[in-house]
């Protein structure tokens, strides 16, 4: 017997369906992915805290879950909405259901609805706040609850699902470079793609200071992805900004490209429905090469695209764009060599997207590639 669940949109918008995972009560902004594999690395992404994630792919949870693909030590979406969730997990490396780990980390869900419909939705009215009851069966009452519940405008969390403590992710092979990582939600394969190049990794908590990232003695400093509004994280901009002035060399993703941005003294907007999935375009501006990249964010930097910026850094300029909406997705930041026939030597990178492909193609691997580039002087 299956147990009733309602999901309500903040403008009252309705849906009935069945519980999947844990039963009970959830709230949070609802968002929706594309990406048509990879939902285990989606739900441990700690980009999504607080974030209900709508799959518009019809059918999850074929391939079960394992202990090797996670990307943190745990869930961390505030719900889950499926259409047709598996009654059968099929894969030689499966261990457990994707049901059997909702429940366990009492994630609440819901499956059985129109999620075509739902995305549409969101798509045309933008991302809101959520409601997903197994409890409550009157939508007027779950409506006025969501109303209640916290906007991710405005939200500070990087430290809510930052490190405690700092950790070193040892190179691989040949140590060549020294890396402080601020992790502002950081996904396990992207120090491990660092690592991979020869870079020790230091990560270190969202909270850390400019002696805390000195005393790793760094060859530069990488800020990762992450949670909430980057308007309202100003201690770690403020961080960027000192490094910046020091000459560390820098290369952010997604919440650090963001980050970024506002320390070389661009705004960030909240976009209508963000982007989330693996199946991004994205252009390199540098290369004029075309991309398909990984996505998670709903807040973009406002840069002029085809002119450059003078901050006390150095000259800015966009690298990347997204051939879906013209959103920026990379900042590159110059510093002049004094020669009239170059652009300038390369000081800081970043990207909006996910390079470390976890999930998603690898069309961005290059960009790990050029941050060692940057490290050796050569960029």
């Amino acid at each position: 017997m299956t147990t009733p669940a309602l999901l309500v949109l903040e403008d009252g918008r309705t849906f009935h369906g069945e519980a999947y995972g844990a039963e009970g009560e959830t709230f949070g902004e609802a968002v929706f992915n594309t990406g048509m594999t990879g939902y285990q690395e989606t739900l441990t992404d700690p980009s999504y805290h607080r974030q209900v994630v709508v799959m518009t792919a019809p059918h999850i949870g074929n391939t079960g879950m394992n202990d090797e693909d996670p990307e943190s030590q745990r869930i961390w979406v505030a719900g889950y909405v499926v259409r047709d969730p598996a009654r059968m997990p099929s894969n030689f490396r499966s261990q457990r259901s994707l049901d059997d780990d909702l429940r366990a980390q009492g994630v609440v869900g819901i499956s059985g609805i129109d999620t075509r419909a739902l995305t549409r939705h969101l798509r045309e009215r933008g991302a809101m706040r959520v409601g997903i009851s197994t409890v409550e069966t009157d939508p007027a009452v779950l409506l006025e609850k969501v109303k209640t519940s916290a906007a991710m405008s405005g939200a500070n969390l990087s430290e809510a699902v930052s490190t405690s403590e700092p950790y070193v992710v040892e190179a691989i092979g040949e140590k060549r470079f020294t890396v402080a990582a601020l992790d502002l939600g950081i996904k396990d394969m992207t120090p491990q793609r660092m690592s991979e190049r020869g870079i020790e990794v230091h990560v270190l908590p969202a909270t850390s200071t400019l002696d805390d990232v000195l005393a790793t003695n760094p060859d530069g400093l990488f800020y990762s992805n992450g949670p909430g509004d980057p308007a309202a994280t100003t201690g770690q901009v403020e961080l960027l900004k000192e490094a910046l002035g020091r000459d560390l060399p820098y290369f952010g993703i997604c919440f650090g490209n963001q980050l970024f941005g506002r320390a070389l003294g661009f705004d960030t907007y909240k976009l209508k429905y963000g982007h989330r999935g693996i199946n991004q375009p994205v252009m390199d501006l540098t290369t004029r090469k075309v991309e398909v990249t990984a996505h998670n964010h709903g807040f973009a930097v406002d840069a002029p695209r085809d002119t450059a910026t003078e901050t006390p850094y150095g000259s800015a300029t966009v690298s990347h764009v997204c051939l879906n909406d013209d959103v920026v997705e990379g900042l590159e930041l110059r510093v002049s060599t004094g020669s009239t026939t170059e652009t300038g030597r390369l000081k800081a990178f970043s990207v909006q997207y996910h390079p470390e492909a976890a999930a998603g193609p690898h069309d961005a691997a290059y960009l790990f590639d050029r941050f060692v580039q940057l490290l050796e002087g050569n960029a």
